[in-house]
């Protein structure tokens, strides 16, 4: 199968979404998100579907941020989709007990939970995704309900990725000619999902 059968078999294995739903793709930029709108607007006329986006700008890597969020405008102008932003100055919205990831992530689902009202939020998480919330959660001691990972539904989030490699996604993109942006806080192994992304799963695998 292509990508975007395996995108309609997702859909609807885990029955993600229905005729006359409307559902918002949250959109950073990364290859993933990227991937994701692309498909799901290509598959939203034969699936009854109304797609959106939505953007976070952290304002966390200066004009790097920055160009992350035009390039998001630019990629929905184009594909005729509308998209709400949020910019955050997410500095200075962390609280004491929070880590700087874990205040961009609140912010950042405060956000999706907005957005929705009453419809799908799809985000773009893929298999590499799972695999490294598995590991990270074994690492933290988690329990079973931490070492199943990242589920395909749960409430109004779907990730119709979830079964896609990375490298599936970027030869999708790469089928399309089209470019995507590349985060340059992924390569960070400060952070330790980068850790295990970038030396532990290549090691185990």
């Amino acid at each position: 199968m292509d990508f975007l059968d395996n995108i309609r078999s997702a859909l609807a294995e885990y029955k993600m979404i229905e005729k006359g739903d409307a559902v918002v793709a949250a959109l950073s930029g990364g290859a993933d998100s990227v991937s994701l709108l692309h498909a799901l607007t290509e598959l939203s006329v034969e699936l009854g579907i109304t797609v959106s986006a939505c953007h976070v700008n952290h304002h966390l890597r200066g004009a790097e941020s920055d160009a992350d969020m035009h390039f998001c405008k630019e990629f929905c102008k184009r594909l005729g989709v509308e998209l709400r932003i949020l910019e955050a100055d997410v500095a200075s919205m962390q609280q004491k007990h929070e880590s700087l990831e874990e205040c961009a992530r609140r912010v950042r689902y405060d956000f999706f939970a907005e957005v929705s009202d009453g419809k799908k939020l799809a985000t773009a998480h893929n298999s590499n995704d799972c695999a490294e919330t598995v590991l990270l959660n074994l690492m933290r001691g988690a329990g079973l309900r931490g070492l199943c990972g990242i589920p395909p539904v749960r409430g109004f989030f779907v990730r119709p990725l979830l079964e896609r490699t990375r490298t599936e996604v970027e030869d999708y993109l790469a089928s399309l000619g089209q470019p995507f942006v590349t985060d340059a806080t992924n390569a960070d192994e400060r952070y330790t999902r980068n850790f295990i992304r970038h030396t532990l799963l290549p090691l185990m695998q």
